[in-house]
């Protein structure tokens, strides 16, 4: 039973429809590939029928299409390297920083992290304190990465000493 608000069930609705048409989209796209794919085949076989003969032209494209299917199985089943094995390798293990793992992290994976940061800013903007925490967090890991480590002259807690 839906519920008596109209707001509601409107949503439900819209919910609905777009679910629906997500779902025809890539049943209508996966139409499209196939009969692309089939076209493209029966495409070579006709280019290469004057050349070679109808049985052999489909024995190339057969072929073909057989070698295509045995490179995608043998990349999807083959072990992947990663970057981050070989980092490992180099590096030694728990000798750097928290802040320094997720740099790297943000290095290897640029659009993830753009992405976090853009949902993070959407689903927070209203929440000053994690607003605040997040400037505090970006404006230190500022400091550190613009220096070598060595404080800059103008951000010590001294003042300077006067000249004579």
């Amino acid at each position: 039973m839906l519920p008596d608000s109209a707001a509601i069930q409107s949503a439900i609705r819209k919910a609905v429809a777009a679910i629906i048409a997500v779902v025809l989209g890539l049943v209508l796209l996966t139409a499209l590939l196939i009969t692309g794919f089939y076209l493209l085949v029966n495409a070579a076989a006709l280019a290469l029928a004057p050349l070679v003969g109808k049985p052999g032209a489909l024995a190339i494209v057969g072929l073909a299409c057989l070698c295509l299917l045995a490179f995608f199985f043998y990349r999807m089943t083959r072990p992947a390297r990663t970057l981050r094995n070989s980092e490992d390798r180099q590096s030694g293990t728990g000798s750097s920083s928290p802040v320094d793992v997720l740099r790297s992290l943000i290095t290897r994976n640029p659009l993830e992290a753009a992405a976090l940061a853009f949902a993070v800013g959407v689903a927070e903007q209203k929440d000053p304190r994690l607003k605040n925490l997040l400037m505090q967090g970006g404006m230190t890991l500022m400091r550190q990465s613009a220096g070598t480590g060595t404080p800059d002259p103008g951000e010590s807690d001294e003042p300077p000493a006067p000249e004579n």
